[in-house]
Order: structure tokens, then C-alpha cells, then sequence
């Protein structure tokens, strides 16, 4: 059996395509370097972190752009006729007044690996713009059209313009074609295939909250109209019928189904296989209960389709409610590598797994200044939406212990560094060694920023020596606290245990969208030159341990 999540923690919104015996899965990274990750796999079971799309974070600027802004949705498709890879992605710039401004590019490589073509840009009529093939040659561009006006249903409808690959850019303008294949409203997400006579369009519907799901409607036209698959939705964490189209609201928590331990399904992506079968990946949410939290965000999981005799797509096994055990598809067992757990940083390249925000890491975390350590320079305050030096990894459980070695000598206040719990600019919990003016020498604390309200715990400062020093992060569910060490043998506690379920999509008021990082960061907020050196990074998680 596979076991759901696939990708476990922040790997939301994911786009599925196969050449040949390779399949391929893009996922959103919002204000996130490096952008787009590429998961690869043989057999749709086993999965490996194979390269990322976006690393010029000077082409795609993302700098200063808000928490769940950046790229959203990409979608990645395979054109068999020229042997090409696309991808679709857009650069949300702004939810202000509910406008969501919005820049759509398509970018083309012959290779997964790269080098990737200049961007083109698309359009900005709405997001989750995706690219269709069509058997004739003709390329379309489908989005959701946002909805602005007063008296409209909210939060819109999906459109379509045709793309001139010659002229690189799209024929006229967008013209709407679906408003959806149920009435829980919030449509998005929409991916246009086609398979035998029909036009499929696929769709998200009821926002990406607890009244996700996915739908389908089919045409001989691929401009329309297409009608409802009469078993909407076909995958979805919460089966029946519901009317939401009045309520613009994404998150609708009222719909929580306790039956289930995949919540919010939705915003799928389906891959036919050479025996005939039928797979479809979609979003998920494993929340704290009853606190409807989800810390690790909006994971991907899979499901096995087929399709009817009428040429309509259901769960292989006749129901619509997400499963969290999928049986294996006939291809041949192929095992990957996986993330190390521990990273001594002795090679000569930062590991593919680390990211930081709106910056590519190797701006400022360098493995070859000193062997066998990262050397992270210190930048901007880790509120800053601009420069900032976290080297994190994304949970993957809430279940965890992550551990680093660290050397260190501030030599004025604004310096710091150490190990971080990191959901945005606005939450987080920082164990940081420092200068203290007030002891005169270097210490430990812990500052804590919730919702924007920062504290600065001093009552449990400890004075430290300027000598190698063991920092360590327990994540046991709802409980999280750090401890600290001379020797990586005896530790000791250092602070109050803080709630994980508030680093979440739900409780963080300044972002959504995204999932909660671990990590190492270092600040300079005087020179920005400062730097710590970091002898090892060890994540240990039990992803087998759900959320309670």
C-alpha cells in the first residue's frame, strides 16, 4: 500500500506529469527560495526531492513581498510532440482589498534539470494559471478570473485564452468557460486535459479549507460548454453536498469531518500509467483536534482513479472520500534516496533540501570557507521581509528533534545566532546566543514573536562561554521547547514549553498557505558580516506518529 501524505509537510497544490517511465510533481513554494520543488518517482510510491525550478532570485524577485505571497500554484506539464517540459507559475504580489495581483509566467526546459527558458509572461488574470496541449498543436492558458465587482459571485470564474508559442503571448483576451461542477463556490485550480473525444477540465472547489475538493466537467468543445460530472465531487475530505457559493471565505471550518485524517483534499492533478491505471494527486491537511491547526500546512497526497464506462474519472474504490492508504499501481518497486536526517556539511554543496525566504540560501550560507561546517553570514532581523539569513528544512512531522553544533562569538548586541522554529516573518521561536550588554558577556535566550507581539524571554537568559555549543529543538505535538549543551551528552532545558499548534495556517493572522520550517539562522544587524558556523545539521522526525 502507499501511504498518505506522499510529501509529507509544506507541499501544497501539486501538479503531476509523466515522460516515459519518469513522473514528475511540482509544488507551490510562495515567498520561499529555492522555488517550485520537483519531486521524481518511478513507481508513485516511492518519491525523491529532484531539483527546483526557480534559483535566479534576482529574475523572480520575491524580496519584500508579504508571508503567502510569491509563487503560487505551478503547473507542470509534458508536450510529447516537442519532447519539452512547461511550467506555469505565478507571482502573487498583493491580497490588499481582495484584488490578488497576480503575474503569470511560462517557462520551458527539454530537460527537468534545466537550464530553463527566459519567463514569459502570461498574463494577470487571476491565479492558478495552467497550460493545456492540445492534440491539434494550439495551446491554452486557463486561470481563475478574480472577481472584484460588487454584486458578482465571489471569488470567480475559470477562464481560457489561447497562447501563441511563436509570438509568446496569449491571443486576445481570457473569456470565462466554467464556473464549477458544484455549489460549494471558491473555485480555483483548474488543469484542462484530454482523452479521447472529451475535453476535461478539472477544478478545486470550496476553497482550500476544510470543504476542499476536486471536481471535473467535460466538453467536445474545448471552449465549452462543459457539463458537471454528475458525481461531483470526485475526491474530496468532505463527501455531500453543500451550498457555499455566497461565502468567499477559503478556510470554513464548520466542515471539519472527524471520519477523516486527511482534511481539506482538494486541488488535484491526475497521471494516466502505460498498464491503464489512473493516479491523482491533491493537497491535504493532517490539523491538530480540536484546535483545527495544521502546523506541518497543506501536504500531497495520492489517490487510485479509473475511469467509468461513460468516460467519467472516480476513486477506484467507488467512494470520493481521500483515503490514507492507496493500493500500489503495478509498476516495478523503484526505492529513492531520501533526505539525510543528518548533514555534516562536508560536501561542496549546500543539500537541494534547504530553503530560505525570498533568498536563495547560498547568498548568504557558504560549506566550502570552512570544511565540514555551513558558514551562514548574518543579515537583516528575522522580521525582515527583505534579507534574512535562515537556513531551515521543512517539518515533516510534529514528532521531531532537530539538533546543531554551532560556533560562535558575538561581539555587540546585534549579533546574534542559532537554531529557529519558523512559520513567517511574524512567528517564530528563536533559541540564540548573543551579546549581552547587561552580563557583559555572550548568553542565551529565547525571543518569541506571535502574531507580530515580540517577547523576549530574559528571566531565563543564561550566560554562556565563547566555546563550541550544542543547541537543540524537541517538537513532541502540542509541546515544543528548546534545550542546550557544552558537550552534545547532557542538556539542559533552556525556557517555557511553547504550543506548536500556533504555528499554523489557522492561528497566524500575517500568512497563510504555507507550513511551519526548522532551521539555523545567524543576524548581523550592524554590518551584516557576522558570521556562525554550524558543524552539523540533525533532523530526526517520526512520520509514522499522525497528529493528535
Amino acid at each position: 500500500m502507499i501511504k498518505n501524505p506522499i510529501l509529507p509537510g509544506f507541499n501544497p497544490d501539486p501538479c503531476i506529469c509523466r515522460k516515459g517511465d519518469d513522473y514528475y510533481m511540482a509544488v507551490s513554494t510562495f515567498e520561499w527560495f529555492p522555488g517550485i520543488p520537483i519531486y521524481h518517482s518511478r513507481d508513485l510510491k516511492n518519491w525523491e526531492l529532484y531539483t527546483h525550478v526557480l534559483t535566479d532570485d534576482e529574475e523572480v524577485d520575491l524580496k519584500k513581498l508579504p508571508s503567502a505571497k510569491g509563487i503560487w500554484a505551478p503547473c507542470l506539464t509534458y508536450c510529447e510532440a516537442e519532447d519539452m517540459f512547461y511550467v506555469v507559475y505565478g507571482v502573487m504580489n498583493s491580497m490588499n482589498a481582495r484584488y490578488f495581483d497576480v503575474d503569470n509566467f511560462l517557462i520551458c526546459s527539454r530537460d527537468m534539470k534545466g537550464p530553463w527558458s527566459k519567463p514569459v509572461y502570461l498574463h494577470s488574470s487571476g491565479f492558478d494559471a495552467s497550460l493545456f496541449h492540445d492534440t491539434n498543436g494550439k495551446k491554452y492558458i486557463v486561470s481563475l478570473e478574480w472577481e472584484t465587482r460588487e454584486g458578482y459571485e465571489k471569488p470567480g470564474a475559470i477562464c481560457m485564452v489561447e497562447y501563441s508559442p511563436e509570438n509568446q503571448e496569449i491571443v486576445g483576451y481570457p473569456k470565462r468557460i466554467w464556473r464549477g461542477g458544484t455549489d460549494r463556490g471558491c473555485i480555483e485550480a483548474p488543469h484542462l486535459t484530454k482523452r479521447g473525444e472529451y475535453y476535461y477540465i478539472m477544478c478545486a472547489e470550496g476553497g482550500t479549507g476544510y470543504n476542499h475538493c476536486v471536481t471535473m466537467g467535460r466538453s467536445q468543445n474545448v471552449w465549452g460548454p462543459y457539463e458537471k460530472d454528475p458525481k461531483n465531487p470526485i475526491v474530496t475530505s468532505v463527501p455531500g453536498e453543500s451550498y457555499e457559493r455566497q461565502d468567499p471565505d477559503h478556510l470554513k471550518p464548520k466542515y471539519y469531518n472527524p471520519n477523516s485524517v486527511l482534511q481539506k483534499s482538494g486541488h488535484g492533478s491526475y497521471v494516466e500509467l502505460p498498464t491503464g491505471e489512473v493516479y491523482l494527486v491533491h493537497l491535504c491537511a493532517r490539523p491538530f483536534v480540536p484546535e483545527l491547526r495544521c502546523t506541518l500546512g497543506r501536504e500531497t497526497a495520492i489517490q487510485k482513479m479509473m475511469w467509468t464506462e461513460d468516460n467519467w474519472l472516480r476513486m477506484a474504490d467507488g467512494s470520493n472520500l481521500a483515503k490514507l492508504e492507496v493500493p500500489e499501481s503495478s509498476l516495478p518497486e523503484y526505492p529513492v534516496e531520501k533526505t539525510p536526517d543528518f548533514d555534516d556539511f562536508d560536501g561542496d554543496e549546500l543539500g537541494n533540501f534547504y530553503y530560505s525566504p525570498r533568498i536563495m540560501p547560498q547568498r548568504f550560507a557558504d560549506v566550502k570557507a570552512r570544511k565540514g561546517y555551513v558558514r551562514i553570514r548574518g543579515q537583516e532581523s528575522r522580521t525582515s521581509l527583505n534579507k534574512v539569513s535562515i537556513l531551515a528544512r521543512k517539518l515533516t512531522s510534529v514528532y521531531a528533534r532537530i539538533t546543531t553544533k554551532m560556533e560562535f562569538v558575538p561581539e555587540v548586541h546585534q549579533h546574534s545566532a542559532g537554531l529557529i522554529l519558523y512559520y513567517d516573518n511574524m512567528n517564530y521561536i528563536n533559541l540564540r546566543k548573543y551579546y549581552s550588554e547587561t552580563l557583559g558577556q555572550s548568553a542565551l535566550s529565547i525571543i518569541h514573536l506571535e502574531n507580530g507581539v515580540k517577547t523576549e524571554f530574559l528571566n531565563t537568559r543564561i550566560p554562556v562561554e565563547d566555546k563550541p555549543i550544542y543547541l537543540r529543538l524537541y517538537i513532541e505535538g502540542r509541546r515544543s521547547w528548546f534545550e542546550w549543551s557544552y558537550d552534545g551528552e547532557s542538556y539542559e532545558k533552556i525556557g517555557r514549553i511553547f504550543d506548536t499548534t500556533r504555528f499554523s495556517d489557522e492561528y497566524c493572522k500575517y500568512g497563510e498557505f504555507t507550513g511551519t520550517m526548522v532551521g539555523i539562522t545567524c543576524a548581523d544587524r550592524v554590518l551584516h558580516k557576522k558570521c556562525a558556523d554550524f558543524d552539523f545539521f540533525e533532523y530526526k522526525a517520526d512520520e509514522r506518529r499522525m497528529v493528535e
